[in-house]
């Protein structure tokens, strides 16, 4: 196969994956963005980790909402827990890795304050241990994951919000990922300023 014709099959891949969990993804991700917006209206902030490219889509999301997404709207207090590096790897040396975004949750978080915690497979260690102390704290959270949801879904308490892309390639469960950032963004922005 030439590699034009790898690169267009995955294009299509990625699209046909989008287009056939829409219908399952739709609810889920509008309860996300009513979260969210509740938070942000009740003077909370949103606290985000995830490892790897889920880290990049931590910063992502906290970015779109400290700065805006399409349109120009007053910042939203947003923290991605995978940026400060100095914090990161202090807490790594002394604690432990998995108690990486814990002791930041447990050290900014507030009640009222919600956690987006994102896992492809759902069995990160330190986003799990994130989800407790954000329990802790009485924070609602929203678990981004995909596959079943592994350990991260059963870690859910009735107010959280599970939003898991039902694929085992984690090429498109990232895919998947990045589009519902962007959704619950917009969807933010929709809630605040309107069509």
């Amino acid at each position: 196969m030439p590699i034009q014709a790898r690169i267009q099959q995955t294009f299509i891949d990625s699209a046909q994956t989008k287009l056939a969990i829409a219908d399952v993804l739709a609810e889920p991700i509008a309860a996300g963005a009513r979260a969210l917006f509740d938070c942000l209206m009740q003077e909370g902030k949103v606290l985000a980790c995830g490892n790897g490219a889920s880290a990049a889509d931590a910063q992502h999301f906290c970015a779109a909402l400290i700065n805006r997404f399409e349109r120009e709207r007053p910042g939203l207090p947003a923290i991605a827990l995978t940026s400060d590096t100095a914090t990161l790897t202090s807490i790594a040396n002394s604690q432990a890795y998995a108690q990486v975004f814990a002791r930041q949750v447990s050290a900014l978080g507030s009640p009222g304050d919600l956690l987006l915690a994102i896992s492809t497979r759902g069995h990160s260690a330190n986003v799990l241990e994130a989800v407790h102390a954000a329990h802790d704290k009485e924070m609602r959270v929203i678990a981004l994951t995909g596959r079943d949801g592994g350990a991260l879904a059963e870690l859910l308490a009735d107010a959280d919000v599970l939003i898991c892309v039902p694929s085992e390639s984690m090429a498109r469960i990232q895919e998947v990922h990045t589009l519902t950032i962007n959704c619950l963004c917009d969807s933010i922005d929709y809630l605040l300023l309107g069509a």
